[in-house]
């Protein structure tokens, strides 16, 4: 069963955090973007959804540092955070054990990938869940890309990575969606948390609705550190999902820089062919 679904959202704490704080009509704009996914992804018939993510040191560190890692767990348990300070009510979520080994075992035969049967989530994943799956229905498939702890998975790899796991995705027989979280541009955790370089989001954007490979694979660690912080290394994950619908183009369903939630907030989707 081909994949019935792609997109990639933002997954900054504050979303959820700091909800309050927002600008109302940023906010609801955002909030409005994630019930479109969550619609989409529900109208697509879509029976697992895979969560590729960047995880902030809550179950990788620098002793293990794969650079590519998904879950195969029954369940797994979020946020990892204090659920007052995160706004998400600390919850078990359900796996797809039997699922991810099968697109473990067929990814594999692309791209080494580490998985883990115990995984408990961070705002990274759980951020997301809680607009898009807010009954926690769905099976979850987890998958985390090293975008913080250097050396960095390259952004080629992250490519081939996706176009791996939509292979994947094709050969189950359940109907899967993806959803790439991250960034775009932020400075989480440092004097600059709060800024957010508008001009360089919408320019990635432009590059990654239209799919276009050669520019996305372009950017240097140095350039992305220097333009968009170390948040901007989450770019990999938006690259996953280009590479999982490589000849496809998609749309931006929503963009607003957000200083009160630290990133440039996007809701965006790929059209899948």
């Amino acid at each position: 069963m081909p994949m019935v679904f792609a997109g990639v959202c933002s997954h900054a704490p504050g979303i959820t955090g700091r909800a309050e704080r927002g600008d109302p009509v940023l906010r609801d704009g955002l909030c409005k973007g994630f019930e479109r996914m969550r619609q989409a992804i529900e109208d697509s018939g879509a029976e697992a959804l895979v969560v590729i993510g960047a995880e902030h040191f809550a179950n990788f560190f620098m002793n293990n540092m794969p650079a590519f890692c998904i879950g195969m767990g029954e369940t797994y348990t979020g946020p990892i955070e204090d659920d007052a300070w995160l706004g998400i009510k600390r919850t078990d979520i359900l796996g797809s054990p039997d699922l991810s080994k099968r697109l473990i075992t067929n990814v594999m035969n692309e791209i080494d990938v580490a998985y883990a049967e115990e995984w408990q989530f961070d705002h990274g994943i759980m951020v997301p869940l809680h607009f898009l799956t807010p009954r926690y229905d769905m099976p979850v498939i987890p998958v985390n890309i090293n975008c913080q702890g250097p050396p960095l998975t390259p952004l080629h790899r992250a490519w081939k990575f996706g176009k791996a796991l939509r292979v994947a995705c094709d050969a189950a027989p359940e109907k899967i969606a993806i959803v790439g979280t991250g960034g775009i541009s932020h400075w989480p955790a440092t004097p600059d948390s709060g800024k957010i370089n508008e001009e360089w989001d919408r320019n990635f954007l432009d590059r990654f609705v239209n799919n276009r490979r050669r520019e996305l694979l372009s950017y240097t660690d140095e350039e992305i550190y220097r333009e968009a912080g170390q948040g901007g290394f989450e770019i990999r994950t938006f690259i996953t999902v280009a590479g999982a619908t490589e000849g496809a183009t998609g749309e931006v369903w929503f963009y607003a820089p957000i200083p009160i939630f630290a990133v440039g907030c996007t809701v965006a989707m790929m059209n899948v062919v």
